[in-house]
């Protein structure tokens, strides 16, 4: 393991230790690893109770005036993140202690989400994997281009870059294309198990609109739909962006890759107002969720604030986090995220 990480030393236990090692944070986290089901059950409750409230609120309001209708939506879209992360956790396998119960569950909330359960969790287990890892980028991550090479890339490559980092490309259409239309065919090299999940997740998501259009009527039901889904999707988004593209991220080359930097420094602890960290189920605490997947999202916090070395990690506040809208490209020279500002002075042979 490096001993220093961005020349800044490990933190040392406070026994004094030395520099923590595997063994230490591994018997840290193993405390906060086992699952309740009584915490999972009304994490179900509060949020599953509250989104079928809406939707009915907005069945009501519906013939009355799409004024009243919106903000509702706009609301879902918030029940619509929470659900996602609790088919996040189920797809690392730690909402429950049950793996069949987590698949269920996993599956039911992949429909209300639009997102394949088994699919996604296949490449959202690669992007554990290879976070911080410059050499093994492209697989369940934000498409990160070095200095080096955007400058050594032709002029189409550069373009399509430009569009894909731009902010309206990359919260707004992105997340609406990324769940109503990429989710919806398997990728390349997804297995038989992959892609039955995409299937069948289409063929649940097809009831679903079928049967609330008959309900509300297409049009409605559409406005209602879109409207949640955008906000989730791009809060979502915008969420995953924060948690690995901040000032101070870590990024290294695979030889040089470390887990436990890859982790406390490659995952920002990212400091939500309470009412936010609720909706977004304490993912923001994303340090010792990349420590341990296993750690159910209602034990992340718990977990932080039971280890000092945990909390020497620097919070990323919200208002800190708009920076990240300038970052777009990692600088191996200077190992840190930079702007496309800084291309003016610099060759492909630099």
């Amino acid at each position: 393991m490096n001993a220093t990480i961005e020349n800044k030393s490990i933190p040392v236990l406070p026994t004094g230790e030395g520099p923590v090692g595997t063994k230490a944070w591994k018997q840290v986290v193993a405390r906060y690893q086992q699952p309740s089901r009584w915490r999972a059950v009304w994490q179900l409750a509060n949020t599953l109770v509250p989104y079928a409230a809406l939707w009915y609120l907005m069945y009501v309001c519906v013939a009355v005036s799409y004024w009243l209708v919106v903000p509702l939506a706009i609301l879902a879209g918030g029940f619509m993140v929470r659900l996602f992360i609790i088919h996040h956790d189920c797809g690392h396998g730690s909402f429950f202690k049950s793996r069949r119960a987590n698949d269920i569950w996993g599956f039911i909330t992949g429909v209300l989400t639009l997102t394949p359960y088994q699919h996604w969790r296949w490449e959202h287990a690669t992007h554990h994997a290879t976070s911080g890892d410059l050499d093994r980028r492209g697989v369940g991550d934000i498409w990160t281009l070095t200095v080096q090479e955007y400058l050594a890339s032709s002029r189409w490559k550069r373009l399509s870059y430009r569009l894909v980092r731009n902010p309206v490309v990359l919260f707004v259409i992105g997340p609406l294309y990324m769940f109503l239309i990429k989710y919806r065919i398997p990728g390349a090299k997804a297995g038989r198990r992959e892609r039955l999940s995409v299937y069948w997740t289409n063929l649940a998501i097809l009831g679903m609109a079928v049967g609330l259009s008959l309900v509300f009527g297409l049009k409605a039901y559409l406005v209602i739909q879109l409207t949640a889904m955008m906000v989730a999707g791009s809060v979502g988004v915008w969420l995953f962006y924060v948690q690995h593209q901040f000032e101070g991220v870590y990024w290294q080359r695979h030889r040089e890759w470390d887990y436990l930097a890859a982790a406390l420094q490659g995952s920002s602890f990212y400091k939500l107002p309470g009412v936010l960290q609720w909706f977004s189920g304490n993912i923001g605490f994303h340090h010792i969720h990349h420590l341990s997947a296993r750690i159910p999202n209602y034990n992340l916090e718990r977990c932080h604030k039971a280890e000092p070395l945990f909390q020497t990690v620097p919070p990323v506040t919200f208002f800190a986090s708009l920076k990240s809208f300038n970052l777009r490209l990692w600088d191996e020279q200077r190992q840190k995220l930079v702007g496309f500002d800084v291309l003016g002075s610099r060759k492909p042979s630099q």
